[in-house]
Order: structure tokens, then C-alpha cells, then sequence
């Protein structure tokens, strides 16, 4: 018979019986106690469960999400019993539940602002592009609240093509790091919502040394102002409705135009996709970004870059899915849902955080390998067995990490596959007929990108009498005029602002808009032009193809 004795460190104190395993080194006691100090939440007498203890069992609670609070404690404790000098109380059922009312949600939020952040290491492949931080931001909406009275009042049933969906929806919105997955910022929102307005506290955590990719749910022209006020630089796939002014076309095939106070580029990318099994799937793509260097930024490459918006995707997936493990959250009131989401960031961070650390012992090896399935079941088994509370004696190679590297993911391959879910809850349908893409995973064989230059329209020379009237009326718009037609016969019939002509051709200051908008004016009173509304002006394709006569 082999005897082993067994040594664990505990918070001091009579009741102090909250941990989190070997994640407690990235969750330490003085942490949370500090995080309840600044949030107003220690409690104020002494209790059999302080409110430190409460804080483990949130988390724990998202750890374990097929078992009651009972359940989530009797794991949560089951290493302690027997230790000497460690008490391990048996609360009932209410008194888990009213331990987490006193905890409330303001400590599970500002924990998870103490540990959002990058994780990622110099020189960690799928990280950075030209020393620029790749971060993705977007939205999932398919969180269910349980379907209760309280729930349904903060956030509302969702919709799907086939009706109202059976649960009310809860919208988590992040800011990711791509190639590592962990969350910069996150909010918690009901699906009332929209994206861009939820983003807007995201914001903040971008800074210079950060590429934003984003999908066209954040094609928005205060979206591109705010991430380039923080000095961002950003990759976001346009709306399909947007018809940007060709300013110049640049020899890549992108071409440079201008949004706003914003001078962009435009890659117009034309994508065919060659299968395994011979299925040759094609689609457009047109990207918006500031990176306007086509030297330093090729099209193409940018193409690819921004592949890696999907990281997020995945970061959404373990989220929902491997984590949660189940198809509705646990709590009946708004207040316990929030409480629960912010849980589930702070946990999908604290595991994020210890995968790139064992990724980054091994030089070259990309986190993309990290098993997260293997980090979170090795996570239960070292909460269940009170395993290495006080840190693992190497800080880099604890239990967790040493499976994750044992087990790694085999390397990436390009893929590509109908975006379906099998199960009837989807919002996605079985498989539409029209979708060219395979119902399975099929590997890629071949890609071809072909970037798209802009039409090069031959503008007709102005009317002679519209630039004499001009140059007699308004002298100093007249080549500023003569600019603004070149604008508008790139995009005939699109509605163009006359401030937004104004800004791409440089004119500031209110006497000199004030002027131009006459002049914007007279050319439309001529049948240059058409003024659809105040301040918006387009040109027909009519009159695109012939000249205007002098009235």
C-alpha cells in the first residue's frame, strides 16, 4: 500500500473554503477580495459563506453547468474535506442562492475587467500582422434565458426565419484577440440592442499598436471615426449598399476613396474556392480599411488577413457551446443571467490566459493547437481534487497546460462547408438548396483571389457655358467643380452629400462650403446634376451618358 500525503494553501479564515483549482493562481484571494472591496460587496457580518466564497462559486458554477448549486459546491469542496484546519460547511440550496444574490453582478463584472486584456506572446504565430495586434469584434445572439416572466421584461424573444424563437435571447458583443481568442472587452446586452450601439464601449480598448477586423454589421461611417480616433488601424468588409467614390485606383486594383473626414482604400476581391470533391464555390468580398499603402499592404495579402476575423467565431463557439453545455442558462432573473454571462467571460479568459501561456513555452507553436476541450475538462478535474490552489511549482506548466501540450489539435487546414446546424433549434435551416457550399466539411484544394479594379468612366468634358457661368459666378470653385462632377459620374445615380464631396476635395471652413453649395446648386439648376435633397446631389445615369443642354 503507497500512502500520499497531500499540502494545499487556503485563503485564511473560518469559512474560507472558495477556490477554483488550479485556476485560482490566475484568481487569487487577494484579487477577489479586492474586487468585492471596490464593488461595495464584502459582506458586513461574519457569514458561514463570505462573499469571497460566493465569487468561486459563480465561477464554478459556469464550470460545471449540468449539476444544481448543490452539485457545483459539493465539487467545489469535495477536495477539501479532511484536510486539517480546513472547515467545509453544508449549505442547503437557498443558501447558495441567496449567496449569489449578495454577490450580485457589479464584482463578476469588474473581475473581468481586472483580467480582459491580450494574452498573446512576441512572435506567437497567428497574432500580429506587421507588428499590428489582429483583434476581431462581432456579436452572438444565440444565448437563451430561460423563459420566465422577469426574463422575458429585460430581454425580449428572439426571431427566426420561421417565427419567434422559443426562449428569450441574450446578446453577448467582444473584442477578441485573434490566434489566442481572449477577450479584450465584451458587454452584455438584450437583443433590442444593435451591435454598432453595444460596440461603442468597446472602443476604448483599441489603441495604435491594433488592426480591427469586423464584418458588414459594422460598416457604419461613426464605427471607421471612432476606431481611428483611438488610432486604430481597421479591416471591415462593406456593406453590399455602399458605393464609395473612386478617388484614385491604385495599381494593386484597390482603389482609394473617401468616407467622411476618412481618406480609405477599397479592395473589390472576387474569391473562387476549389474544393476536395470538385465543388467550386465563388463570392465577392469588398473590403474598407485605412492601411492606404498598396506597397506595404498588397490587396491580396490583406484578403487573407482577413480570414482571421473568424477567430472570433470559434472564441463564440466554446463560449456557447463546449463551455455552457446546454441549451438555456441557468438563472430565472435578468439579474442572475447578466451575473452569468459576465461569469462565463471572466472563466473563457482565465482558460484563454493558461492555453497561450503553454503555447508560448514551446517556440513557433501556434495557440490555434490548444485544445480548449482538453484545457476545460483538465480545469473540473483540478477543481474536484483541490489541485494546486496556491499555483503549480512551475507557473507556466501546471496540470492544465502540461495536458493541453500533451494532446495538442492537429495543424489548421483550409476548409470550407454550408454555414447549418443539424439540430431543429437552429436558426440556421437543415440546408438551403441554393447554397452552392457543401452540406460537410470539405477540404480546399485551390483558392483564387482576383482583385476587381474600379470602371474607369470617361467623364465628359464640362459644358462650356456651365464652367463660363461658374468661373463669372463663383472663380475660386471652379476646378472644385469640375472635381465634384468627376465624383459624381463615378457612381452615377448614388446620392452624394455636398459636405461629403466637399471634404474629399479638401474645402473647409463655412464661407468656402457655404460657396460650393451654390455652386453645387447652380450646376444642378442647369440639369448638370440632380439635387435629390438639401444637401444631396447625384447624377443620373442619363445624364452621365449626355451632356446637359443650357437652359
Amino acid at each position: 500500500m503507497v500512502s500520499v500525503d497531500r499540502t494545499m494553501q487556503v485563503a485564511p479564515g473560518l469559512f474560507a473554503a472558495g477556490h477554483l483549482g488550479e485556476l485560482t493562481a490566475l484568481v487569487p484571494f487577494e484579487l477577489v477580495d479586492a474586487v468585492l472591496a471596490d464593488t461595495g460587496c464584502v459582506q458586513r457580518r461574519v457569514r458561514m459563506l463570505p462573499s469571497r466564497v460566493g465569487v468561486y462559486l459563480v465561477l464554478a458554477m459556469v464550470l460545471f453547468p449540468q449539476v444544481g448549486l448543490v452539485g457545483v459546491w459539493s465539487r467545489l469542496v469535495g477536495g477539501l474535506r479532511g484536510v486539517a484546519g480546513v472547515t467545509v460547511p453544508r449549505p442547503s440550496g437557498k443558501a447558495l442562492r441567496d449567496l449569489r444574490r449578495r454577490v450580485s453582478v457589479a464584482p463578476m463584472r469588474s473581475l473581468f475587467e481586472h483580467l480582459a486584456g491580450p494574452t498573446s506572446w512576441p512572435g506567437m504565430p497567428g497574432c500580429r500582422y506587421r507588428g499590428l495586434r489582429m483583434v476581431a469584434v462581432d456579436g452572438c445572439s444565440s444565448f437563451k434565458a430561460p423563459d420566465s416572466p422577469r426574463n422575458r421584461a429585460v430581454f425580449r424573444i428572439g426571431r427566426r426565419r420561421s417565427g419567434n424563437d422559443g426562449w428569450p435571447g441574450v446578446q453577448l458583443l467582444a473584442l477578441a484577440e485573434c490566434g489566442t481568442r481572449a477577450l479584450l472587452g465584451a458587454t452584455v446586452t438584450a437583443l433590442s440592442v444593435g451591435e454598432i450601439t453595444a460596440a461603442a464601449a468597446l472602443w476604448a480598448r483599441l489603441d495604435a499598436t491594433m488592426l480591427l477586423l469586423a464584418d458588414a454589421a459594422f460598416d457604419a461611417d461613426k464605427v471607421m471615426a471612432a476606431v481611428a480616433g483611438r488610432g486604430a488601424q481597421f479591416l471591415i468588409r462593406a456593406n453590399s449598399v455602399r458605393k464609395p467614390a473612386v478617388l484614385a485606383v491604385l495599381p494593386d486594383g484597390s482603389f482609394l476613396t473617401r468616407i467622411g473626414d476618412l481618406r480609405l482604400r477599397v479592395i473589390d476581391a472576387h474569391i473562387s474556392v476549389t474544393g476536395a470533391d470538385g465543388t467550386v464555390v465563388t463570392g465577392r468580398w469588398r473590403l474598407l480599411t485605412s492601411l492606404t499603402d498598396h506597397r506595404t499592404h498588397p490587396a491580396k495579402t490583406l484578403v487573407e488577413v482577413y480570414h482571421q476575423r473568424w477567430e472570433i467565431e470559434t472564441c463564440f463557439f466554446g463560449l456557447r457551446h463546449t463551455l455552457t453545455g446546454r441549451t438555456v442558462l441557468r438563472s430565472h432573473d435578468p439579474s442572475g443571467i447578466t451575473q452569468e454571462m459576465w461569469a462565463l467571460a471572466c472563466l473563457w479568459q482565465i482558460l484563454a490566459t493558461t492555453m497561450t501561456d503553454a503555447a508560448g513555452t514551446r517556440p513557433g507553436f501556434d495557440p490555434d493547437r490548444c485544445s480548449f476541450t482538453v484545457a476545460l475538462n483538465t480545469a473540473r478535474d483540478s477543481v474536484i481534487r483541490a489541485e494546486n490552489i496556491a499555483g503549480p511549482p512551475d507557473p507556466l506548466l501546471g496540470t492544465i497546460a502540461t495536458a493541453v501540450l500533451d494532446q495538442p489539435l492537429d495543424p489548421r487546414r483550409p476548409r470550407i462547408a454550408a454555414r447549418v446546424l443539424k439540430q431543429p433549434g437552429s436558426r440556421y435551416p437543415k440546408h438551403r438548396p441554393d447554397d452552392p457550399r457543401p452540406a460537410t466539411g470539405t477540404p480546399i484544394t485551390d483558392i483564387d483571389t482576383h482583385i476587381q479594379p474600379p470602371p474607369r468612366p470617361q467623364t465628359p468634358t464640362p459644358d462650356p457655358a456651365l464652367i463660363h457661368a461658374l468661373h463669372n459666378q463663383h472663380p475660386a470653385m471652379t476646378q472644385h467643380m469640375i472635381n465634384a462632377l468627376a465624383i459624381l459620374h463615378t457612381t452615377p445615380g448614388t446620392p452624394h452629400s455636398g459636405r461629403a464631396i466637399a471634404r474629399a476635395l479638401g474645402i473647409t471652413g463655412r464661407t468656402a462650403l457655404n460657396v460650393f453649395g451654390v455652386a453645387l446648386n447652380t450646376a444642378a439648376h442647369r440639369g448638370h446634376i440632380t439635387k435629390t435633397a438639401p444637401g444631396t446631389y447625384t447624377i443620373t445615369p442619363q445624364q452621365a451618358l449626355t451632356p446637359a443642354t443650357n437652359p
